[in-house]
């Protein structure tokens, strides 16, 4: 697919199906993130690629947070969110890593992994794939992070949901960039 045909035509696919996704094409989707641009080359994403079973014990823990934040909450209602990851066959979670250098800004590395999510949910688009990007609640849950080995002050930049589409729709038509843009000489 030609470059500019994948950026106007892409979409957040929010129904995908069970089928699995072969790992080339999930590996030609990490390289696409990881070429994304950031500051100084410290590539500060962290992608952990959940499928099969880990995606059960992504729910579980999202569950038991639940649980411990609402001890009373309906079992139906955890139930949900505990079948929240297997909406995908496979899952990209986007952590952040934070600075280690001085020189080094957490805004910018925020900046360069939310450009790899693009170019993942390019990359994934371009091979026929259905792809949303999700954040919510469970991109900020302590528990989430732990369970990614990540530290209570680091950010999740989202859940990548991946797989093929049911349905294949067209993107939405989008306003111009007419009215967000300045021409300045």
């Amino acid at each position: 697919m030609e470059l500019f045909e994948t950026i106007n035509t892409r979409y957040s696919a929010k129904n995908l199906k069970t089928d699995a996704v072969p790992r080339d094409m999930l590996e030609k989707i990490l390289d696409a993130g990881n070429h994304a641009p950031n500051h100084y080359r410290v590539r500060p994403w962290r992608l952990f690629v959940l499928s099969g079973g880990s995606r059960n014990k992504l729910g579980e823990v999202r569950a038991a947070s639940q649980l411990d934040r609402m001890p009373d909450a309906p079992k139906e209602a955890i139930d949900n969110i505990r079948a929240l990851p297997l909406r995908a066959p496979v899952i990209i979670t986007v952590g952040v890593e934070k600075p280690v250098e001085k020189k080094v800004i957490g805004e910018e590395n925020i900046a360069a992994v939310s450009a790899a999510c693009q170019n993942i949910l390019l990359a994934a688009h371009a091979l026929g794939l259905g792809a949303i990007w999700r954040t919510g609640e469970w991109a900020r849950d302590a528990k989430v992070k732990e369970f990614f080995g990540l530290a209570e002050d680091q950010t999740i930049s989202g859940f990548i949901y991946i797989g093929y589409p049911e349905i294949v729709t067209e993107s939405a038509v989008r306003p111009s960039f007419e009215d967000r843009t300045t021409w300045m000489e």
